[in-house]
C-alpha cells in the first residue's frame, strides 16, 4: 500500500507497540462515535424515511402504532441496540487483531466447529422471542392510550389483560421455537392435557373461582372503593384478585368472599349512578290529616343540608298500621357511603320530628284497643278486697 503499512501484518499483532496504541485508540474513538452518535442518527434517519413512506400509502396511523422512538421496546430502539452490539463486536475482533490475540480466538471457534444450521437456527430463536417481546410493548402501549381515552376499562382490567396476552406471545414464541428446534410436541400437548385434568379435579373450587374473577372483570359490576351488597355483606370494596374480592365492612373488617361466591350471589352496587335514594318510615296518628302531615314532611326535608333538592324529595302514605297511619319519606344523596347515608337519615328524623312537633301532628305509641264480647258479659273490674 502506498502508506508503507504492512495491514496484514499489522492486524495480526506484527505492528509496533506504538502502532498498536494508536490504532487501539482509533479503533476505540471511532467505536465511540458510532455507538453514542453515527448509529441512532443513521437509524433515526431510516425510520424518518420508512415514516414518509407509511405516509404515502395512507397507512401513517399503523406506523404510529408500531413505532415508538421514546420506548425501550420500540422498532427503533431495538434497531440501534443491535446496531450497537454488532460495532462493539466488530470493535472487539479489531483490538484482538491489532494486538495479536485474533488467532487464539479462531482456533477455539474451529475446534468448536458449529454447525451454521445450528446458528440459524439460535438466530431464528432469539428473534421469535424478540419479536414476542416487541409485540408486547405494541399492545402494552396500545391498551395505555385505549385506556386513557376511555372511563370504561379499570387499570385492573388493564393489567389483567396485559398479564394475559403477555402469557399468549411468550407461550406462542415458546411453540415455535420448539418446533424449530424438531422438539416433538406432541408428547408434551399430551402429558399437559392429563396434567390439566388431574389439576382440574384436585383445584375444582380454585379454577372456578378463577374464572368466576375473569367474568367479573369482564362484566365490571363493581370498581375499586364502590359501596357495595353482596349476598349478605356489605362494605367498600378494597380489591378484586382471579382468586377473590375483599370487602371493608363498616365495623373495620375484612371480607374475604371467593370469586365463585361472588359470581352466584346478588350483587347490589349503591355507587354506580352517584347518588342514591333513601327511606325512612314515619306513622302519625289516626286522628291527624295526612295530606297536611305529607306536606308539612316535604318542606322538612326540602331544608335539609344533606338531601338532594333535585330529584325533589317524596312523602307517600305507605300503610295503615295498628296505631298509625305510616308515611315514607323518599328522599336521595349524592356521592354514596355509608357515612352520608346515615348523616342523611339522622337529619331528615331530626327535621321530621321538630316539624311534627311544631305543626301539632302527634307520632303515636304503640297502643291496643280491647273489648270484651256481650255474650260473655264483657270485662268486670274487680275492686280491692271483694269476691271474684
Amino acid at each position: 500500500m502506498g502508506s508503507g503499512y504492512d495491514w496484514n501484518a499489522i492486524f495480526h499483532g506484527g505492528g509496533s507497540l506504538e502502532t498498536q496504541v494508536l490504532l487501539t485508540a482509533l479503533a476505540l474513538g471511532i467505536a465511540v462515535f458510532l455507538v453514542a452518535v453515527l448509529v441512532p442518527v443513521l437509524v433515526r434517519v431510516v425510520f424518518l424515511g420508512i415514516e414518509w413512506l407509511f405516509g404515502l400509502v395512507g397507512l401513517t396511523g399503523v406506523y404510529k402504532a408500531i413505532h415508538r422512538p421514546e420506548a425501550n421496546w420500540g422498532p427503533e430502539s431495538l434497531t440501534v441496540k443491535l446496531l450497537r452490539v454488532v460495532v462493539v463486536v466488530l470493535a472487539g475482533i479489531g483490538l484482538l487483531g491489532i494486538w495479536g490475540e485474533i488467532q487464539p480466538v479462531l482456533r477455539v471457534l474451529q475446534t468448536f466447529s458449529i454447525p451454521s444450521s445450528l446458528v440459524i437456527q439460535s438466530v431464528i430463536t432469539v428473534l421469535l422471542f424478540v419479536g414476542a417481546y416487541t409485540g408486547m410493548g405494541i399492545l402494552h402501549h396500545w391498551v395505555e392510550e385505549l385506556t386513557a381515552r376511555s372511563d370504561r376499562i379499570s387499570a385492573h382490567q388493564e393489567e389483567i389483560s396485559l398479564r394475559v396476552v403477555q402469557i399468549i406471545f411468550l407461550t406462542a414464541a415458546a411453540i415455535a421455537a420448539l418446533s424449530l428446534w424438531g422438539i416433538d410436541l406432541g408428547g408434551l400437548l399430551v402429558g399437559a392435557g392429563f396434567l390439566g385434568i388431574v389439576a382440574g379435579l384436585a383445584a375444582q373450587q380454585t379454577l372456578g373461582s378463577l374464572i368466576a374473577g375473569f367474568v367479573l372483570m369482564l362484566s365490571r359490576p363493581f370498581e375499586i372503593g364502590d359501596w357495595v351488597e353482596i349476598g349478605d355483606h356489605e362494605g367498600i370494596v378494597s380489591e378484586v384478585t382471579i382468586v377473590n374480592t375483599r370487602l371493608e365492612n363498616f365495623d373495620g373488617e375484612l371480607v374475604v368472599l371467593p370469586n365463585d361466591a361472588v359470581g352466584n350471589a346478588t350483587i347490589v352496587n349503591r355507587s354506580t349512578k352517584g347518588r342514591l335514594r333513601l327511606r325512612v318510615e314515619v306513622g302519625i296518628d289516626y286522628s291527624s290529616d295526612p295530606e297536611h302531615a305529607m306536606n308539612v314532611a316535604k318542606e322538612a326535608l326540602s331544608e335539609v343540608d344533606n338531601i338532594l333538592s333535585v330529584p325533589r324529595p317524596r312523602v307517600i302514605t305507605s300503610r295503615l298500621d295498628d296505631s298509625a297511619i305510616v308515611l315514607e319519606l323518599r328522599f336521595w344523596i349524592d356521592k354514596p357511603s355509608a357515612r352520608r347515608r346515615a348523616k342523611a337519615i339522622s337529619a331528615a328524623i331530626r327535621a321530621v320530628s321538630g316539624a311534627f312537633q311544631e305543626a301539632g301532628i302527634k307520632i303515636p305509641f304503640p297502643q291496643r284497643e280491647l273489648s270484651g264480647r256481650e255474650e260473655t258479659g264483657g270485662f268486670h273490674v274487680i275492686e280491692s278486697g271483694g269476691e271474684d
